[in-house]
């Protein structure tokens, strides 16, 4: 028997509007690999009306810093920002080191513990991975609770919730399920706890057969971009693009306002 398939493909500007002031915002992919950059470049363009979002990244990179330096987020929570082998996240290190930023420390082990207590449906998740170290000091609000049923103490991570996640995949159906490869990050379980979900895809089709790395179940949008991560890689499909990253670094910060300029001028000509 055929299975019906709930059609949810949209525009870029029509995707965009599901995310809204003060919102946290997840954005898809691991460092310079699979960002959702095209639906990046869409939110700059309406930067004038949207303020004030946290940004959630397992890791951030260049995605996240060209909305830092527009001046769409206040607050930033993720393990690493930066751009690799190409040097410091420009815009987030000057307005970070300014005190003109929020940024909440996070590890790896902060940051999956805290996932995976929203996809629980609790609080906090227990864990030992910052015991003995200074970053309880760092993260007042991350506390320490008894062992139940033993000695000891553990880590309480606290949820970690989200009201919007972007994820850029290789395919998707237009129900929403996707399959995005094979360094995955954070991406199937922001899938799941994020109360919106977005998919950009390289490539869009009627019905999607497993393996499916993204469920349709929480998915509110799916965006047929092809080039939708670049200048940031997609494998197998195409290779990071180093020599824009770089032209980006050595930019800015002085010259974020022309590089943006440029960035969105190349994308209406496209």
């Amino acid at each position: 028997m055929s299975r019906i398939v709930t059609d949810k493909r949209t525009s870029l500007s029509e995707a965009v509007k599901l995310v809204h002031n003060g919102d946290v915002l997840a954005l898809g992919g691991m460092t310079l690999y699979r960002r959702p950059m095209a639906f990046v470049r869409e939110l700059l363009r309406s930067r004038s009306a949207l303020r004030d979002l946290t940004l959630l990244c397992f890791t951030a990179s260049l995605e996240s810093d060209l909305l830092v330096g527009a001046g769409l987020v206040n607050r930033v929570r993720s393990c690493y920002f930066g751009l690799e082998a190409f040097g410091l996240a420009p815009m987030f290190t000057k307005l970070a080191t300014a005190g003109e930023i929020q940024f909440i420390e996070e590890t790896e082990a902060s940051l999956a513990f805290g996932l995976r207590a929203t996809l629980a449906g609790v609080s906090f998740m227990p864990g030992q991975g910052w015991i003995g170290t200074d970053l309880l000091r760092v993260r007042p609000d991350v506390k320490l609770v008894d062992d139940p049923y033993g000695s000891g103490q553990y880590v309480a991570f606290p949820a970690i919730h989200c009201d919007v996640a972007v994820i850029h995949a290789l395919r998707a159906d237009w129900g929403g399920n996707a399959q995005i490869g094979g360094n995955m990050g954070a991406d199937p379980e922001l899938g799941l706890m994020s109360k919106r979900v977005i998919v950009t895809a390289e490539d869009v089709v009627e019905r999607l057969e497993a393996p499916i790395d993204i469920t349709s179940l929480r998915v509110d949008a799916v965006v047929h971009v092809p080039g939708g991560a670049k200048p940031t890689s997609c494998f197998p499909l195409y290779p990071l693009d180093g020599q824009e990253i770089m032209r980006y670094s050595e930019s800015c910060p002085d010259g974020f306002e022309e590089y943006l300029d440029g960035f969105l001028a190349a994308a209406e000509s496209t």
